[in-house]
């Protein structure tokens, strides 16, 4: 699947600190020893509706990620999944009349005109689930070989799937209980009442052909991929083991990437998946979650027709931390929307103070498990100083929006 087109991102002189992220699995922020090649897989969309600012959300923290490990001199391997089919793209689909690959198509044509707009890094590697159907075939056949999977006594749908008791560490990147697993696997996708099943937890690896959907041939019979196995498959083939960070939002931890990381465990006998679970906050509309479900959505493609730089939205997104659930607003909008103005006019100046020590301190707090509310306060300082009293660098302007376009990804 083709990805969207890369802005330039200027180097900015020396080398940043090495990043520090919080771990989902550890409980902690600790530090991304990343080698010369870092990787990164964050799951991308169902394509079933525009990109929101959820979505957005997402995205924009892997893209400081990125930034961060090309500032501190590392290549980076990055690879993003698109669940091109599933029941809500069908549901959705049939709703509205409409190809279930005809609407996948458009709404991965809208993501990626969001996220060239948003002028976030694409992945090296932008996977369909359709793509990587021969992929998945054969990391569930290796489940079943090892006896981590098992084909459900049902001669109609001969589903398949995963045993949650097949590694012993399972649950140890959520940390939740039982209970707690059952009560979001029943939320979030799971079917613990399925007939048939070994464990309600049992995760679904491979769906058998229904009448009226999509399905691929396999030695298990016809049908199409799991949800988390998707993943699993697209990460193995594509990084590896040993991943750097395995990313997404927060409503992913389960049952979404603790299964995807036993999937993949359970095959290459690795103790972790990845080395770093990052996951980003919830960003909520109304007093609620922003959800398609819900329907309480404020879409990047809206704000743009509205004329709203797309660089104001990656502002307000980041006045306030990454892992913490937040709410937009039209004040959060036109704070962004004033600090761009500021800054821009800031920059813009002849002369202005020196830009050594805000660049430094941005750099560090990015550094800090992506601290993006110090970071915008210490280049509001900046601003308000060069605005306020003006300066003797006649660079500084220019170094400061420099630093501000390779770490943060906003133009000046």
């Amino acid at each position: 699947m083709q990805s969207w087109s890369a802005p330039d991102v200027p180097a900015l002189p020396g080398r940043g600190p090495q990043l520090r992220l919080y771990d989902s699995a550890d409980r902690q922020v600790r530090p991304v020893a990343a080698g010369d090649t870092a990787t990164m897989y964050v799951c991308g969309i169902t394509p079933y509706d525009a990109t929101h600012l959820g979505h957005a959300a997402t995205y924009l923290t892997f893209d400081l990620v990125h930034r961060l490990w090309l500032d501190s001199g590392h290549d980076v391997h990055y690879v993003q999944n698109i669940t091109d089919v599933d029941d809500p793209l069908f549901e959705r689909a049939q709703r509205d009349g409409i190809g279930w690959r005809e609407l996948g198509d458009r709404e991965t044509d809208l993501f990626r005109e969001d996220m060239a707009a948003l002028r976030v890094l694409p992945p090296r590697d932008y996977v369909a689930a359709t793509e990587a159907i021969a992929e998945v075939i054969e990391l569930v056949e290796k489940m079943l070989a090892s006896g981590a999977a098992y084909v459900v006594e049902d001669a109609e749908y001969p589903d398949v799937y995963f045993r949650a008791d097949a590694t012993v560490q399972f649950g140890y990147e959520s940390g939740y209980d039982r209970d707690t697993m059952m009560a979001l696997f029943a939320e979030r996708g799971g079917d613990p009442d399925r007939p048939g099943k070994s464990d309600p937890l049992d995760a679904l690896l491979w769906l058998a052909a229904r009448p009226g959907e999509p399905s691929w041939p396999s030695p298990f019979g016809p049908g199409r991929p799991g949800w988390h196995v998707e993943c699993a498959a697209i990460a193995l083939s594509r990084i590896g083991t040993g991943l750097d960070i395995q990313g997404g939002g927060s409503d992913l931890i389960f049952p979404h990437h603790e299964f995807s990381a036993a999937h993949a465990e359970c095959v290459s006998g690795e103790r972790r998946f990845a080395r770093h679970y990052v996951h980003s906050g919830m960003i909520g509309w109304d007093g609620h979650k922003m959800s398609k479900s819900r329907g309480n959505l404020v879409l990047v493609s809206q704000l743009r027709r509205d004329g709203v730089d797309p660089a104001a939205i990656r502002l307000g997104l980041f006045a306030g931390h990454y892992r913490q659930d937040r709410f937009w607003s039209p004040e959060v909008l036109a704070e962004a929307q004033a600090r761009l103005q500021r800054w821009r006019s800031a920059t813009a100046l002849h002369g202005a103070p020196d830009a050594a020590d805000v660049v430094a301190r941005v750099r560090r707090y990015l550094a800090d498990d992506l601290d993006t509310p110090k970071a915008l306060a210490a280049l509001d300082g900046w601003a308000t100083d060069a605005l306020s009293y003006g300066g003797h660098d006649d660079t500084a302007g220019a170094t400061v929006a420099t630093a501000v376009d390779a770490l943060l990804g906003v133009q000046l």
